[in-house]
């Protein structure tokens, strides 16, 4: 009796989850067609190839942002990706100042963003992006809504752009070419850098060059301002907690609260801090509009200071 109740309720279970998988699947291919005006019987048909990849989830329940920044910091800050890096922008200097006249995105902070992203393009990913996107719009519950807007989206970009859906790989989270642009960016902030009427991030550098700077342009890089400084910190800062890293507070009142930059600055300059857990301790930094800029390609403090280091490490030496 108690193993067919269990059986029963099994049948329940599955019949269930089935229903639910189908219910979602339809209104994904609806509201795919509604929004990118895509043919919904092509959707479906491309979406029956798609398939589940368990090393998907485990990679995305694991991610590097979970470590402290003493053991997250030595991924990318390395000599080989500085060497690397300061290389990489001596061979494509005048290219990338031609993208900072454009925009005001130094050459450093571009390559910086290519070597903790890609290592200068040798790591762009290898699942297939169908699959990751299918996996995580289907199947990861935290972000499933997330992640199937995107699989619309990367519907959406096969055919502007004319790529292989079934081709093309990224990262495990649906990030693709040199620079990891998920579908709805390469759709909004990709930009044709070698005019050759196409949106190429996985083999053309200026149509790369030109869509990391644009991304940072368009999220309001400000040119020549800081990102981030090492902050002066008074014993009685520690009762100060910041709602977040954006810069809601000022250079002043954060001085008040007894965090002051290193040297003077504008007062009434946006700021706020981010405490780190470095390999000397606590580190305290005050953090401006372009720190937040950086957090706009990926949310964590820990990749923005990780570029922002490794930018100042390729700027030292290079051109």
């Amino acid at each position: 009796m108690i193993n067919r109740t269990l059986a029963c309720g099994l049948l329940v279970l599955l019949s269930s989850t089935a229903f639910a998988d189908d219910a979602m699947r339809a209104e994904f291919l609806r509201e795919t067609a509604q929004r990118h005006g895509v043919d919904p019987a092509a959707v479906e048909a491309t979406l029956s190839q798609a398939r589940y990849q368990q090393s998907i989830i485990n990679a995305i329940s694991r991610p590097a942002e979970a470590k402290p920044w003493k053991d997250y910091r030595p991924i990318f800050l390395t000599a080989d990706r500085i060497r690397d890096g300061q290389r990489f922008k001596a061979d494509h200097v005048d290219a990338l100042r031609a993208v900072e006249a454009d925009t005001g995105v130094p050459p450093e902070m571009v390559v910086s963003i290519l070597g903790v992203e890609t290592f200068y393009g040798r790591i762009t990913g290898s699942f297939r992006v169908l699959d990751a996107l299918y996996t995580l719009g289907f199947h990861y519950p935290p972000r499933q809504d997330f992640f199937r807007s995107e699989l619309g989206h990367l519907f959406a970009l096969v055919e502007e752009q004319g790529l292989d859906i079934n081709e093309i790989r990224g990262s495990y989270a649906g990030a693709m070419g040199w620079g990891q642009f998920i579908p709805s960016s390469y759709r909004a902030y990709a930009r044709d850098g070698d005019g050759d009427g196409r949106i190429d991030l996985f083999n053309s550098l200026p149509d790369v060059f030109a869509s990391v700077a644009n991304y940072f342009a368009e999220h309001g890089w400000k040119a020549g301002e800081p990102i981030a400084v090492r902050a002066r910190v008074e014993e009685r800062a520690a009762q100060f907690e910041p709602d977040g890293y954006p810069p809601t507070y000022t250079v002043g009142f954060l001085a008040e609260q007894g965090i002051r930059p290193p040297q003077d600055m504008d007062p009434e300059t946006a700021a706020s801090i981010v405490r780190l857990q470095g390999a000397q301790g606590e580190e305290t930094w005050m953090v401006f509009d372009n720190f937040y800029v950086i957090t706009r390609y990926n949310r964590s403090p820990l990749y923005a200071m990780a570029v922002m280091q490794l930018a100042e490490e390729i700027a030292a030496g290079s051109p």
